[in-house]
């Protein structure tokens, strides 16, 4: 895979400049209120998120929007570096082909192709999946609709706990060209570009472009390189067609290239001689030492999407949404954060996959109700290949454990020592030159594979009871099918078996013949040498090494919702809700579990009560929601380390969740140079049954999310020059992780005498610019985490088995970049 070479960002940015580009915003081509419009024109703002154009104030849903302007006030290349300023959603975009999404507490960061994840990502209408495709750089998006809440009847599976809904730009009848180029420190550059064009009468095109550069802002000891990278770059061609005034086709392609250095990890602690002492290290005072064979984070992405809408007459419209995608993504990562071949571990994602969607949709309107019924129909062709590397230095302790507790199990005294280095000493006696079991590669892969079909038809009805009083219906019916596999073969360690077959039955009667051991120590030796041959480490499963397994399972579920809303006045309403949401069954990618590995399908009982309004005189916009969820059969990815020592493994484990929660949002136009915004949520979200997989009963206790998140900020904006200046400034808090018995196993919760895990974050941004009059040309600073905050995160104990105890990642420090944006 080609990486995008800094020539390519500086010929996008010459390109940009030759178009006369961007606005004060290149993502801002075709004006969107979205997320920043003065309380006057909030009315003006339109959504699809109940697959209707409504104004967003008369959608009884809560819903926070984000626009170009909200995007570019930040710099954020994605939606992970704007959500600490969406309260109740959380992104982990440390990994960008592999990332997690939580919304209101509802998450699992399962990295498998098996399961689903309860929030769903669309792109147009078309779901992204989990994994490779979910998190692509902002490309020409118009606005970001995140819906909070089980959206199960409208978006369908696989939004049990919300969903993002991601609108671009189509083709229209503008002739523009418009372009953005950002420079900072980290060796950071940043370009971005729009190209529209009107054909003909019935014509148009439009091309974007978007790349990104980093260098890292860590330098790893061992190579002298940076870390973390950024390398991307991606386009979006879209075409629009109008045969005639009552219809319209767009179609869509986009493209994106990753292929960067993996997100760096610090080895958290040490461990003293016997291993039963740690000593905790603050990775963010520490030299960073990586040392992955081949490490690498990549990804090559291709989507189309075809939508074709036809109006029948003035009270129908019929939809058409088609979508493909197909991404390849490899991530190799340093898991023990040292560079010492004593303790070497990485592990490797490799993953491709394939997806087709279908939907119909007619939407029909009367005086008496809005309605919308669709069909559609998706499949899925994934592969993933999970793999852990290491070496015989690192193992050899690890199967002096594993075979003593087989040895004591079957009443015999334990090795005298560490298998291999055992048996380097009698090779050494006996004369074998060049033999040497340390220091050999050591690979076990765990091959899975999906194939997947869904279909589903829905029905959502808003009746009008009166002037004022709207009344909705909704239901969604969904069959869901997988098929999947396992398949974990024997390790690969050639240089290994090449010298363990030296240690043949003969070589070790020799050695009886010659007096150097008795019969008995020949065979326990020569047993040892054919289990070393035909061992796994990590995966384990006899039945998934011998030849892949199979297993199949349909699941159907039916979620509807009702709404009631009510117009108090003109400007205020209220709404109440009781709506379900359903995310498909699936199975554990790595870990040999009850059930055969399949998991039920995740269920969600929501009960909501909210508000929207405005103020008009006062320039005041608001909402307010009051609610509680039931959620059932929750997966979440669980880290199992074993109490008598010895490989821990992830297991997906099943829970039942409850909360109770408040989510609020303010818009004040103080006057016309001066808007002041925040919002928040507030969640006490407990386990309702839990026990985990070492037996603690979690019942009762915090599942983790913090209780408390907000955002706030201010906007200004002056006339100066004869041009304008704006100003922003917004912080977030995120507060500390609610911790519970299992936290510290799972690394969200862990208090030493050097660092914190699971501490709030704060984190404040702002903007200074200046654009020429009509927004021709303007110049800006941007400056991220103002106060250069930095948390420890990502805390994990993989690593435990070889010799650290923790790792952990940091996040990063102040950035500040240079913006420079033109348009024609």
């Amino acid at each position: 895979m080609q990486r995008l070479p800094v020539r390519h960002l500086s010929s996008i940015a010459l390109a940009i400049t030759a178009l006369a580009s961007a606005g004060a915003h290149a993502q801002a081509a075709a004006p969107d209120a979205a997320a920043s419009a003065p309380a006057d024109d909030v009315q003006t703002v339109t959504v699809t998120a109940q697959g209707r154009k409504q104004e967003v104030q008369k959608v009884p849903i809560a819903i926070q929007l984000l626009g170009p302007e909200q995007i570019a006030k930040v710099g954020a290349v994605n939606l992970a570096q704007v959500a600490d300023f969406v309260p109740g959603l959380a992104i982990d975009a440390s990994q960008p082909t592999q990332p997690s999404y939580s919304l209101r507490g509802l998450g699992n960061g399962d990295f498998g192709i098996g399961t689903d994840a309860p929030v769903g990502v669309y792109v147009n209408g078309v779901y992204t999946g989990k994994t490779g495709g979910a998190l692509l750089n902002f490309n020409d998006v118009k606005r970001v609709e995140v819906l909070k809440g089980p959206q199960g009847t409208l978006f369908g599976r696989n939004s049990a706990g919300g969903a993002i809904s991601i609108v671009t730009n189509d083709p229209d009848g503008q002739n523009l060209a418009s372009g953005l180029v950002r420079a900072g420190n980290y060796g950071t550059v940043h370009a971005e570009g729009v190209l529209n064009r009107a054909l003909s009468e019935d014509f148009d095109l439009r091309i974007s472009a978007v790349g990104e550069k980093s260098d890292g802002w860590a330098t790893n000891a061992t190579d002298g390189r940076k870390n973390p990278q950024a390398h991307t770059w991606g386009t979006r061609m879209g075409a629009r067609w109008s045969p005639s005034d009552d219809t319209s086709v767009v179609l869509t392609w986009e493209h994106e290239d990753l292929n960067e250095r993996p997100r760096p990890i610090w080895a958290a602690g040490s461990f003293n001689e016997d291993r039963s002492v740690i000593t905790y290290i603050d990775p963010r005072h520490e030299q960073l030492r990586n040392d992955a064979i081949g490490g690498v984070e990549s990804r090559l992405f291709n989507g189309l999407n075809l939508r074709i809408e036809h109006e029948l007459g003035d009270r129908m419209t019929f939809t058409s949404t088609t979508g493909w995608r197909h991404f390849n993504s490899v991530n190799v990562e340093d898991n023990d954060g040292t560079d010492n071949p004593a303790t070497y571990l990485s592990t490797g994602n490799f993953e491709k996959s394939s997806t087709f969607e279908q939907e119909f949709r007619l939407n029909g309107k009367s005086r008496m109700a809005d309605w919308l019924v669709g069909a559609s129909f998706s499949t899925e062709h994934s592969a993933q290949l999970s793999r852990v590397n290491t070496n015989t230095t690192t193992l050899d302790p690890v199967l002096e454990q594993l075979v003593d507790q087989q040895l004591i199990a079957a009443g015999q005294s334990p090795l005298p020592g560490p298998p291999l280095g055992l048996l380097n000493g009698i090779a050494a006696e006996a004369g074998v030159p060049g033999f040497d079991l340390l220091g050999q590669s050591w690979e076990e892969g765990m091959h899975n594979t999906l194939a997947a079909h869904s279909e589903a038809l829905m029905a959502d009805v808003i009746w009008h009871v009166g002037d004022r009083t709207n009344v909705t219906t909704g239901v969604r019916f969904t069959q869901d099918t997988k098929k999947f596999s396992w398949y974990s073969p024997l390790r690969s360690a050639p240089g290994l078996d090449a010298q363990l077959g030296v240690l043949s039955p003969d070589f070790f009667n020799a050695l009886v013949a010659a007096g150097a051991i008795d019969q008995p120590t020949a065979d326990g030796l020569s047993g040892l040498v054919q289990g070393l041959q035909g061992t796994n480490i990590e995966f384990t499963n006899p039945e998934w090494m011998a030849a892949p397994v199979y297993s199949s399972k349909t699941w159907h579920n039916t979620s509807p919702r009702l709404v009631i809303d009510h117009q108090l006045t003109p400007d205020t309403m209220v709404y109440g809700s009781v709506t379900r949401g359903y995310q498909a069954g699936g199975f554990n990618s790595v870990s040999t579990q009850a059930n055969n590995g399949r998991f039920d399908p995740e269920t969600i009982t929501s009960y909501e009560l909210g508000a929207k309004g405005r103020v008009a005189e006062a320039g005041i916009t608001y909402s307010a929601s009051l609610f509680h969820y039931l959620f059932k059969n929750l997966q979440a990815i669980t880290f199992v380390q074993p109490t008598d020592g010895g490989v821990g493994h992830y297991e997906i484990t099943v829970s039942n969740v409850e909360a109770t929660g408040v989510d609020g949002e303010l818009n004040w136009q103080v006057a016309a140079p001066l808007r002041l915004f925040a919002n928040g949520e507030w969640i006490d979200q407990k386990y309702k049954g839990q026990t985990n997989p070492v037996g603690n009963d979690l019942t009762g206790q915090p599942y983790g999310t913090p209780m408390l998140s907000l955002a706030a900020g201010l906007d200004v904006t002056l006339a100066l020059a004869g041009g304008k200046a704006d100003w922003t400034l917004q912080g977030s808090h995120i507060g500390a992780t609610r911790c519970n018995a299992d936290s510290a196993t799972q690394g969200s919760c862990l208090s030493t005498p050097t660092y914190r895990v699971g501490e709030a974050h704060d984190r404040v941004d702002t903007r200074l610019g200046w654009s020429a009059p009509a927004d021709r040309w303007g110049v800006a600073l941007i400056v991220n985490n103002l106060f250069d905050k930095r948390y420890v995160t990502g805390l994990s104990n993989l690593s435990a088995a070889v010799g650290v105890p923790y790792t952990a990642s940091v996040t990063d420090p102040r950035r500040f970049q240079i913006e420079f944006s033109a348009k024609l």
